[in-house]
């Protein structure tokens, strides 16, 4: 069976109800043993949604190869209006808990997606948007965010739709999707390079997934200072 591409239906949906510029985010990393939760977010005007050709071979990230999920990384920047990514590290996991943390990465995101926003399309855009948030499974998690005292002040407070599978669904959330995938593994990747003591944890490879040889890795020499310890980690 051939996998599900993306389209515009949703976000159709919600333009017709009123909104002027639609953001998909979604999470990468959410279930890792080491190293971030990264949100990604790609927004696009309502004008384009619905007419707009969406990327070639654009899915959810995981269901690319790491190969097609590198080369869709420049058509989605040049397609999407914004695209950014919000992480938390693996201390503030440990501190506050992973749902927590999903909310203020997510406002991260929007932080600095709509202020790239405001600054390509200044007019009044603070005063006048109308905004949508499209976020990937059942549960809203940016609204209580956003009286997090560590939460930046994001200029519009979006309305915000739940949608299950919306990676699958949805292109906006799928190129979101595919940028936070990309983002967080570089960020992993750039981690190893720099730390070849911790070569054993192949982090290179699992991007802080627990693969056979992480948790090997974990039980012969403890976890490092990018390590959820807060987590089952054996």
């Amino acid at each position: 069976m051939a996998s599900p591409l993306p389209t515009w239906d949703y976000e159709s949906e919600i333009v017709a109800q009123g909104a002027q510029w639609i953001i998909g985010l979604d999470e990468v990393g959410r279930g890792c043993l080491a190293g971030p939760v990264t949100l990604g977010a790609a927004a696009f005007p309502a004008a384009r949604i619905g007419s707009d050709t969406i990327p070639h071979d654009l899915k959810d990230s995981k269901l690319l190869t790491e190969r097609k999920r590198e080369a869709l990384i420049e058509p989605v920047q040049s397609w999407a209006a914004a695209v950014s990514t919000g992480s938390c590290s693996n201390q503030e996991i440990d501190e506050w808990g992973i749902a927590a943390c999903l909310g203020l990465a997510a406002v991260r995101a929007l932080h600095t997606v709509e202020h790239m926003l405001a600054q390509k399309y200044p007019d009044d855009f603070y005063d006048r948007v109308r905004l949508a948030v499209i976020l990937d499974g059942p549960h809203d998690y940016i609204t209580p965010a956003l009286s997090m005292l560590n939460a930046p002040a994001i200029p519009v407070i979006p309305r915000v739709y739940t949608q299950v599978k919306a990676d699958q669904k949805c292109a906006s959330v799928a190129a979101a999707s595919v940028y936070a995938k990309v983002q967080r593994d570089h960020e992993m990747m750039r981690i190893a390079r720099e730390n070849p003591q911790w070569s054993a944890y192949a982090w290179e490879k699992n991007k802080g997934y627990g693969s056979a040889a992480h948790r090997v890795a974990i039980q012969e020499y403890g976890p490092t200072p990018y390590h959820r310890i807060s987590w089952k980690l054996g």
